[in-house]
């Protein structure tokens, strides 16, 4: 089911509340916003997302399934005729949830980051076994979609190594998931709290090549989908067969902001799902539509759009238009939402003839 409008899917982060402690997460063993939309409220954002047009409601959090009207939002949802995807680790899903999954046909993204030892270094001690179970029970009742893998330093080690990515294929093929989505680490806020789980740029730069070699390895079986920006110079260099079709319509890397939108807990809309220093006006005071076709008219988001505004050397580029960095990575890391990303350990080619 595809109906037309701006966009395909449209994410609510529909809690910030999450009851794990993962090294990489804002939400690590948060409450909830006092903010957040009730139900009522919640039941309006959906009638306004089937108006908007996009065919998904994609739920995210802090972890979803703590949200107690979860199911109650994703029938009515069902009901009008949006789809529905969430993303969770799993370690809510007890035999009433896995029923109203069933019952309601939600596709499912289950977060794992490597093998048992590493996940659970990550994600806390006994999180890889209930992911696992997790998996397995939804491959069962087909409504597994991704596995996605967060990278991420901790205090002792990594998950940018080889084995911890060949781990989450193996299991992903083991139980047909439609890809793994291997997502680079994105900050929320300057300190130095926030940042320190993020891999160095020459970590980022041997994980895109390993990855690009797995692609070959597993040919499609799960495929292989990257969230960061810099995988499609990677991915060009290498001289990636049908490039232009993949950037276009399989890429997942691309830096949307200003080109998309999600909807914040309290109902505030965001122009990037990892970004919450813009915020665009609020879906209990404006229309889903009305918010769009401001943000396509902002001045400032037109300018942000254009990547000949880039600052540094993502300005200089000449991978700028497939890449361009992380938009919210520059903020947080420089301050200025125009400069460059400092994760990405390439130099252009301008900068080497100076």
């Amino acid at each position: 089911m595809q109906r037309k409008g701006p966009l395909y899917i449209l994410p609510w982060r529909c809690t910030f509340t999450c009851d794990s402690n993962c090294v990489h997460c804002a939400s690590a063993g948060k409450p909830p916003f006092p903010d957040e939309m009730d139900t009522s409220t919640a039941l309006r954002l959906v009638d306004q997302i089937y108006d908007f047009g996009a065919s998904w409601l994609g739920i995210s959090g802090g972890e979803p399934l703590l949200r107690k009207d979860l199911f109650e939002i994703i029938s009515y949802a069902r009901k009008i005729g949006l789809n529905a995807s969430i993303i969770t680790d799993g370690h809510l899903m007890d035999e009433k949830v896995f029923e109203n999954l069933v019952k309601n046909e939600v596709r499912v993204s289950v977060s794992i980051d490597g093998g048992e030892a590493t996940n659970d270094l990550i994600r806390g001690k006994g999180t890889y076994a209930k992911a696992a179970a997790a998996i397995k029970r939804l491959s069962s009742a087909n409504l597994l979609n991704c596995l996605v893998y967060t990278f991420a330093n901790f205090s002792g080690g990594t998950n940018v190594n080889t084995e911890d990515f060949v781990h989450v294929l193996d299991l992903a093929a083991k139980y047909n998931a439609r890809w793994v989505i291997y997502h680079g680490f994105i900050p929320y806020s300057r300190s130095r709290d926030s940042l320190k789980a993020d891999p160095t740029p020459q970590q980022y730069e041997w994980a895109f090549n390993q990855l690009f070699d797995l692609r070959s390895r597993y040919k499609g079986k799960p495929e292989i989908n990257v969230y960061c920006t810099f995988f499609a110079r990677i991915a060009k260099q290498r001289g990636l067969p049908d490039f232009d079709n993949w950037f276009n319509h399989f890429f997942l890397g691309r830096c949307f902001f200003g080109k998309f939108m999600s909807i914040a807990e309290n109902g505030d809309a965001i122009p990037c799902s990892f970004n919450d220093a813009y915020r665009l006006g609020n879906v209990k005071e404006k229309s889903l539509k009305t918010i769009w076709e401001e943000m396509q008219n902002s001045e400032f988001f037109a300018k942000i759009r254009d990547k000949s505004n880039l600052k540094g050397k993502c300005g200089v580029c000449e991978y700028r238009e497939i890449c361009g960095g992380c938009r919210s990575a520059a903020l947080f890391y420089t301050g200025d939402v125009f400069g460059s990303d400092p994760r990405c350990a390439y130099v252009p080619k301008v900068l080497h003839e100076k």
